[in-house]
């Protein structure tokens, strides 16, 4: 038995199929497929179901998948041991669709930089599929998602929440609907819309909320940030978190200001993501508490501001 042979049935069960594993291992599909069947051998079980529609991992692989689950997990944690001694220095790879990047993010990253000054960030702003693709693949340490009430991370990845909160209309500070309590999406769907791509958590409210009638005017971007700044511009009024907008510099300076949705009862959860039973690195390890503790300290303050 490899390891490997482990980890290409994971790749199964994780991606679905015997195609698309094959695709994302970077392996040809008869190889991939010689190798499993020799695994089947070793333990005297069928792990995959091979039909003419595809193949896909069998009851029985279902079963043993906790134990092979384990195994990868002590290997990554040999790995981690034998090859990553050094915890001064090293490059973590964060990705984020970019909600509460200003309020949120930049200070976990400046408070985690005065405790390893020779550690490097890489940001890297991703669709929220992308994120997770990362993490499973190991090409990211962490990720920054959004997810809706009742949404679970993918398997093999476990997910801290950070904030939770709501959507809200984010609109210029000189616009018409900013002087109401409440935005109706009737007046939503009225304005020069700015949305959200296909992939993005606000991508899926919308389609959820306006259904076929979407705005008759309408422009898309990949990320809020860019999204704030064109509402900002005055090109038009989006939705977002509202832990996305509240703390913003766009937010702090009144370029643009966010109204509760009149209704609407969606719930919103920043979530932090990372492989599961991974034993992260040191400085990994840290800035993981790092943003943990800054969204502790924003939900202090939205306590002590709502009492």
């Amino acid at each position: 038995m490899r390891i490997e042979q482990l980890e290409y049935l994971a790749a199964v069960t994780q991606h679905g199929s015997l195609r698309r594993a094959s695709e994302k291992l970077h392996l040809s599909q008869p190889a991939l497929s010689e190798a499993l069947t020799k695994l089947e051998r070793e333990l005297r079980v069928t792990l995959l179901d091979r039909r003419r529609s595809g193949a896909r991992i069998s009851r029985e692989g279902r079963e043993l998948l906790p134990y092979m689950s384990d195994v990868l997990a002590a290997v990554d944690r040999l790995r981690h041991a034998a090859g990553d001694q050094r915890t001064d220095t090293r490059m973590i790879r964060l990705g984020t669709v970019h909600a509460a990047t200003s309020a949120l993010l930049a200070p976990a990253v400046a408070a985690f930089q005065e405790r390893h000054p020779g550690t490097t960030v890489e940001v890297r702003t991703l669709p929220q599929a992308q994120i997770d693709e990362g993490l499973a693949e190991g090409t990211l340490d962490l990720g920054l998602v959004d997810v809706l009430d009742g949404e679970d991370p993918p398997f093999g990845l476990d997910g801290i929440d950070l904030l939770h909160g709501r959507p809200v209309a984010v609109l210029p500070s000189a616009h018409p609907l900013a002087a109401r309590a409440h935005v109706s999406v009737e007046e939503l769907r009225l304005e020069r819309f700015v949305a959200m791509r296909p992939g993005h958590v606000m991508h899926r409210w919308v389609q959820r909320t306006f259904g076929p009638e979407l705005p008759p005017a309408a422009h898309s971007t990949d990320g809020a940030d860019m999204g704030k700044a064109l509402v900002a511009e005055g090109i038009g009024v989006t939705v977002l978190p509202d832990y996305a907008v509240l703390g913003d510099p766009l937010h702090r300076v009144g370029a643009i200001t966010a109204r509760p949705i009149a209704g609407d009862q969606t719930f919103l959860t920043l979530q932090l993501r990372q492989r599961r039973a991974l034993q992260q690195p040191l400085p990994v390890r840290e800035l993981q508490a790092a943003l943990v503790a800054r969204a502790q300290e924003d939900r202090a303050r939205s306590a002590s501001a709502a009492s």
